[in-house]
């Protein structure tokens, strides 16, 4: 789509490496420092920061937007042991620290939604706004029958299963991506490091995310797509201290690349008012 007039055009992504108390992050960032404060995204587990490049391009037309892999995901390495979502926001911390990035608004899609929430508890004063994708609220035996469905697989295990795993992907799970090869390479992301691959969703599972919110007096926007996690999310309103859940009704994964400038005005009304 061509800009319209008075508008940037979509901003050109670059890759690049920094070194971590963990080892290196591989991040994507795109766009520059101006009178809006840079964008952290964090990509929701297993998945890698590549989920959000189309949203990168768009966001970055007036600001800096810097997409990580966490570590353990995609191209970054891992730590020694599975980390726990506090360990993702401190490593986060250091990140921001080592890019000279500031203050940052925050957005994180599943897991990286609860990385995002406990940055703000941990560094108040680099964190301005927060934007959840989705919201893991489980009852504890909600948590333990989803403990059971990610679990670490070997390399044979994950290509056993690929073909039928990568059915389920395409036509039920990330369903608003209209490029087979972008959903491909998506899926691809989600196969890698099969070790330390449920490291994310095991965290997730251990973090207390009630109180978090309920401690965080950062405003905080909740979008609540029709995911897996659309039942879940609902649960957070109550919790919110300064924040609202924002229903996206008829969307579900894969709506960052088929509605990527309605997100943008989202975003956009959200961060810079």
């Amino acid at each position: 789509m061509a800009p319209t007039a008075g508008q940037a055009s979509p901003a050109t992504i670059t890759r690049s490496y920094t070194k971590s108390r963990h080892g290196q992050i591989h991040y994507r960032i795109a766009g520059s420092h101006g009178s809006r404060g840079p964008l952290l995204l964090l990509h929701p587990s297993p998945l890698t920061g590549s989920v959000f490049e189309n949203l990168m391009a768009d966001m970055a037309r007036d600001r800096l937007v810097v997409a990580p892999d966490t570590p353990g995901f995609g191209m970054s390495d891992p730590p020694s042991t599975p980390p726990e979502i506090q360990d993702y926001a401190a490593i986060m911390r250091d990140f921001i620290a080592d890019l000279g990035l500031g203050i940052v608004d925050v957005m994180g899609y599943h897991t990286g939604s609860l990385t995002a929430v406990e940055m703000s508890c941990q560094s108040s004063d680099v964190v301005r706004k927060i934007v959840m994708i989705s919201a893991t609220l489980f009852t504890r035996e909600e948590t333990e029958g989803f403990r059971t469905k990610y679990v670490p697989k070997t390399a044979d295990e994950r290509t056993a299963e690929a073909a039928a795993r990568w059915k389920w992907f395409k036509t039920e799970f990330w369903k608003m991506e209209k490029s087979d090869h972008r959903k491909l390479n998506l899926f691809l992301d989600g196969l890698r490091n099969p070790d330390w691959s449920a490291w994310g969703h095991n965290a997730a599972f251990n973090y207390d995310i009630a109180t978090a919110l309920q401690e965080s007096a950062h405003p905080i926007l909740v979008l609540n797509p029709e995911d897996d996690l659309w039942p879940y999310t609902p649960r957070v309103a109550p919790l919110l201290k300064n924040g609202r859940v924002h229903d996206l009704t008829g969307w579900t994964h894969g709506f960052l690349d088929a509605e990527t400038a309605k997100v943008g005005i989202i975003l956009r009304n959200f961060l810079d008012h």
